[in-house]
């Protein structure tokens, strides 16, 4: 598969089966604090979730009060019991009262091989 050595192979199909997950989140100006506060004390428990491999927060460089998350997670069912658990049931709501606007939220797989 794409001319990898053996060794190689199955750390390729483990990446490519990664789930990628971006979440846009419109803050409200006078919340943006409040939301970094929030996911700082929520960030190391989203990290110990199963599944879950890398997180990250964004700011968007033309919108300041605009975040993204940026996580990856084994696979789909992983992504999806973390949002079916108590810790999701507690951000999530907490995390919707300072938006400004819907969130946008989609998840992706790596396409090509990483060169």
């Amino acid at each position: 598969m794409f001319g990898l050595n053996p060794k190689n192979h199955a750390a390729l199909l483990l990446n490519l089966a990664m789930i990628l997950r971006i979440v846009r989140l419109p803050l409200l100006p006078e919340r943006a604090t409040e939301f970094l506060a929030l996911f700082g004390q929520s960030e190391p428990h989203i990290r110990q979730q199963p599944g879950c491999h890398h997180l990250e927060l964004w700011q968007d460089a033309d919108h300041p009060h605009t975040y993204c998350t940026y996580s990856h997670w084994v696979d789909v069912d992983a992504l999806n019991t973390y949002r079916k658990s108590a810790l999701f049931g507690e951000i999530w709501p907490a995390i919707k009262r300072l938006l400004a606007a819907p969130p946008q939220a989609f998840s992706v797989t790596q396409a090509t091989e990483q060169r």
